[in-house]
Formats: C-alpha cells, sequence, structure tokens
C-alpha cells in the first residue's frame, strides 16, 4: 500500500481511522475565502438536481455546493483559486498528491443535511487511498452539522462506488448513523483529512448562522483517475470502468451521462446489494478489502487499468 501522508505519527492516525485532523489554514486564509465565496457568487449559475438532466429522483439537495453549480466556467474558477492558494499546505502533508475537485460547501439555515455515504472511488483502491481535504470556514459543531465520521470504517464497504451505484448501506442509514457515527468538532482552518472510502454523514445546520467549508479531493500523481458509471437504464448490473481527468468533472455532474468520447476501459457485471446492520458491525472488525486478495472481477479491471 503506497503512503499517504508524509508524517510517519499523522500517517498511522490515518491509516487506522480513517482520518485525521490538522491545522491548514491562517485566521486571514479563512476570511480571504469566505470573502472570495461570497464575491464569485455572482458568477454562479446555481445548483443542478436531478431534473435538470431528466433524472427522475425524490432527493432534495438542500446545501450549496460548487460541483454541481450550472455554470462550469465557475467551477473551474473555483478550483483554480483554492489549488493554487492552498497546495502548497496540501504538499506539506500529503506524499505527491494532486487534486482532482475543489468545492465550497455552504449549508443554509435550518438545512443542509448531507446523507450518509461514501465519496466515489476516483483510483484503484487496492494501491492507495485517495483523500478529501475537509476544511471549515466558521467553527464547526454538531449544531451547525459538522462533519461526522465512523472511524476505522475506510475500505470496507463499497468496492465499487458511483453515482448511479446503489450503495449496501442505503437501508442501513439510519442504524449507523444513531450506534457508530462520531462527530469531529473543529475550528475554523483546522482541516480533516479522510480517506474517501471512509463513511461519513453531516446533520442539518440547525442554527441561524453561517456554515460554509472548502473540500479538496486528490489522488495520487501517479495514478489514472477512474470513475465507475452504471447506466441505469440500460442494465442495472454493468459497470463501465472510465478514464477521466479534472475536465471531466468541471463538465459532469452526478445524474449526467458521460459523454462518448470518455476512454471506456473495462465493463463488468456488479449486483448491488443490502447489509444488515449486523453485518457492518461485523465487517468493521474485519480486515479491509485491500488487505485481501481482489475479486476476479476486480483482478481484471486492475489489469486493464494498468494497460490503459
Amino acid at each position: 500500500m503506497r503512503r499517504t501522508l508524509i508524517d510517519n505519527e499523522i500517517e498511522a492516525k490515518f491509516q487506522k481511522d480513517g482520518y485525521v485532523e490538522v491545522p491548514f489554514l491562517t485566521t486571514d486564509e479563512v476570511e480571504m475565502l469566505k470573502a472570495y465565496y461570497f464575491d464569485s457568487l455572482k458568477d454562479s449559475g446555481g445548483n443542478l438536481g436531478p431534473e435538470d438532466e431528466k433524472h427522475k429522483s425524490n432527493q432534495e439537495i438542500t446545501y450549496d455546493f460548487t460541483f454541481i453549480d450550472k455554470n462550469s466556467d465557475y467551477k473551474q474558477q473555483v478550483y483554480d483559486m483554492i489549488t493554487s492558494a492552498f497546495m502548497n499546505r496540501v504538499d506539506g502533508y500529503l506524499d505527491n498528491y494532486r487534486p482532482i475537485i475543489a468545492n465550497f460547501i455552504r449549508k443554509k439555515e435550518d438545512g443542509g443535511e448531507v446523507p450518509l455515504h461514501q465519496n466515489w472511488a476516483f483510483a484503484d483502491e487496492y494501491k492507495c487511498a485517495t483523500v478529501s481535504i475537509w476544511c471549515p470556514l466558521v467553527d464547526s459543531n454538531k449544531q451547525n452539522g459538522t462533519l461526522e465520521v465512523v472511524p476505522g470504517s475506510h475500505k470496507r464497504y463499497g468496492e465499487v462506488r458511483g453515482p448511479m451505484i446503489k450503495s449496501e448501506l442505503l437501508g442501513i442509514q439510519a442504524e449507523i448513523i444513531d450506534k457508530y457515527m462520531q462527530p469531529i468538532e473543529t475550528k475554523a482552518g483546522n482541516a480533516v483529512i479522510l480517506d474517501d472510502s471512509i463513511v461519513h454523514y453531516s446533520s442539518p445546520n440547525q442554527t441561524d448562522g453561517l456554515r460554509l467549508a472548502i473540500q479538496l479531493i486528490l489522488i495520487p500523481k501517479e495514478e489514472k483517475s477512474i470513475h465507475f458509471h452504471m447506466d441505469l437504464a440500460k442494465d442495472r448490473s454493468t459497470v463501465e470502468v472510465l478514464e477521466v481527468d479534472t475536465d471531466f468533472y468541471m463538465k459532469f455532474n452526478p445524474w449526467k451521462k458521460p459523454p462518448e468520447d470518455v476512454k471506456r476501459i473495462k465493463s463488468f457485471k456488479y449486483e448491488p446489494f443490502d447489509m444488515t446492520i449486523e453485518e457492518f458491525g461485523a465487517k468493521l472488525k474485519k480486515p479491509r478489502f485491500d488487505e485481501q486478495v481482489p475479486q476476479s472481477w476486480w483482478r481484471k479491471v486492475r489489469s486493464k487499468i494498468a494497460r490503459a
């Protein structure tokens, strides 16, 4: 397994828990980012939703999220600003990583719940960890909907993760939140570096104050970025593995079909399944999937990725 963080002590904690909390921004940088966010809103196109892509869903988005902005130029602007300003800080923690997505996340008052989930898979997770850096721009706590995680849940669930692929945890979200979720209460400017496969959640902002954060998603510089796509209208048991880049994410959203000219590495059969809360608890104590021999379909995918 490739190392993720440069500092040995922080790396050991990350591998054990799936996340670490570190100092990241100065007070002046926090204020600069908040000012930039509000100054740049004039360029935002507003949030996309399932209906914009003619996708039937009862999902309601109650937070502002740069990734689903209708204006791809605005997404690029935010990406350029955040990455150019803070990659030196990132390089002080991460061992040779590159950004692929950058976001502002703003929860409005009395809203903004982010359902329990794992981030998408962005690279071959048997070889490395891809990470999200989550950095609140205000003091973050349970009342205003801070990030919550299940410690140690990284690389134990959801080997195949993409926007249209049903998670095995879907039917037990409420039970996981009640039994296992731990809030991370932290100061503005601190950052949480988390493995993208960790199970996490955030509750609504129950205050009348600002709840604003930045997020950067990064992968090792030497790794190809991949995307798992399932076309629900065509076949609900076939997953395509796409080779993508940062530009793909600038123009993509969770409900959009990938363009035809994106490189298809391989497709494989995958049947989504449901897990019980008892199975969840048992698997939390077992070895991670990257500590085991990959299943046959995944070995074939990995071989294709390596040759692509």
